[in-house]
């Protein structure tokens, strides 16, 4: 994936069915360096937030945005039916983007 402008709407985990986190980019790439690196304080980097489990790219934003607030508003379980479906071994989705996986209690780093 190259580092430029595409809208996408993305599904973080703390692990498998763990703490959830749902967000919108124009580059997913810098977007999920940002949260791995904790670079800006807040939920992801509070709760360890930081495996991509889900991401769907759209051409435009405002098509994204809507996606994202739809998910939001979606219950818990239907999130987790939605990552199991494509993703059901929760595998951390950043590693085929080129990211180092993520070991428990080692430093997080990007691309």
């Amino acid at each position: 994936m190259q580092n430029e402008r595409q809208p996408c709407v993305y599904i973080l985990a703390s692990g498998r069915y763990g703490t959830l986190y749902i967000g919108v980019t124009s580059n997913l790439i810098r977007r999920i360096w940002q949260h791995r690196s904790d670079v800006l304080p807040g939920f992801t980097s509070r709760y360890d937030v930081h495996h991509l489990v889900h991401f769907e790219m759209f051409a435009e934003m405002i098509p994204a945005i809507t996606r994202e607030k739809q998910l939001k508003r979606w219950h818990r379980q239907w999130k987790i039916n939605l990552i199991n479906a494509a993703n059901p071994e929760w595998r951390d989705l950043a590693v085929g983007l080129g990211f180092t996986p993520i070991a428990s209690g080692k430093t997080r780093d990007g691309p």
